[in-house]
């Protein structure tokens, strides 16, 4: 079985790596927990700086057999799998993630504990960007991510479909440590007027310049709020189409200052 795993290693590092050896693409390539391990001692692997595992159906335990010390990667794919709240853990507390710029955790089954592993984890003070779309971390999940001290280079969220409501759009708002975000998404959440309000009279979001909120549960109050808040002094793209906006209220934010301002506006 080793013997089969090496020879498929060694043929997905001769195809799948790139030339200079920086970029390793095994999305949806059946990877299981001996190639994991063997690829973790491959000499190649530490000059791999993006990997992609997405799609590959890894779960909690095999995950953890890519453990290296000597990783130095800048970009982690590991969307669409079947990761939960111990992978969220293992993570956390491993080496691989400590140069990590970009985590990709799309998709998979991290819920409330895994969002509160990654915040309280102190090996992602280098990450720029992270993704944790389609998975039910909640607002309990966002909360310990916007009230934690440990991501201090942190640039862009993705939160997308996590069943944040307004407690999750309300936590953000009042984080006193996510204050250089430029990027965050959070459509389909169930966000009302509640969120939207909290989100528009925020003092550490005027560093945003993209904004997604689209297809939530925002009406009048909370459409008009975005378009007068000088938190958005630097916003240049809101997505904010399949809301509850009545059209008079959408015609107002067209013509706002802000609407003015922004470089994309895409709202029904």
């Amino acid at each position: 079985m080793e013997e089969i795993a090496k020879s498929r290693v060694d043929e997905l590092l001769q195809t799948q790596l790139s030339e200079d050896k920086k970029l390793l693409d095994l999305e949806n390539q059946s990877i299981g927990r001996e190639e994991l391990k063997l690829l973790a001692v491959n000499e190649d692997f530490a000059s791999v700086e993006k990997l992609y595992l997405g799609e590959n159906q890894l779960e909690d335990d095999v995950i953890q057999a890519l453990e290296c010390p000597s990783a130095n990667l800048k970009s982690l794919y590991l969307n669409n799998n079947e990761l939960g709240d111990e992978a969220a853990r293992w993570l956390a507390q491993s080496d691989l993630v400590k140069s990590v710029q970009c985590l990709m955790l799309e998709g998979n089954n991290i819920g409330p504990a895994g969002a509160r592993f990654l915040a309280e984890s102190r090996n992602l003070q280098n990450l720029e960007e992270l993704f944790l779309d389609s998975n039910v971390i909640g607002p309990e999940g966002v909360a310990a991510l916007a009230d934690s001290p440990n991501f201090p280079k942190l640039e862009a969220l993705h939160l997308d479909s996590t069943k944040m409501r307004d407690a999750g759009a309300i936590a953000l708002a009042h984080s006193k440590t996510l204050t250089r975000l430029a990027r965050l998404y959070l459509c389909s959440n169930g966000i009302g007027d509640a969120g939207a309000l909290a989100l528009a009279g925020s003092d550490n979001l005027k560093t945003l310049k993209v904004l997604s909120i689209w297809r939530n549960e925002i009406r009048d109050a909370g459409g008009q709020a975005i378009a007068e808040s000088e938190t958005f002094a630097n916003l240049e793209r809101l997505y904010m189409s399949l809301n509850l906006i009545d059209r008079p209220v959408r015609k107002i934010i067209r013509g706002s200052a802000l609407a003015r301002r922004l470089t994309t506006l895409v709202m029904d």
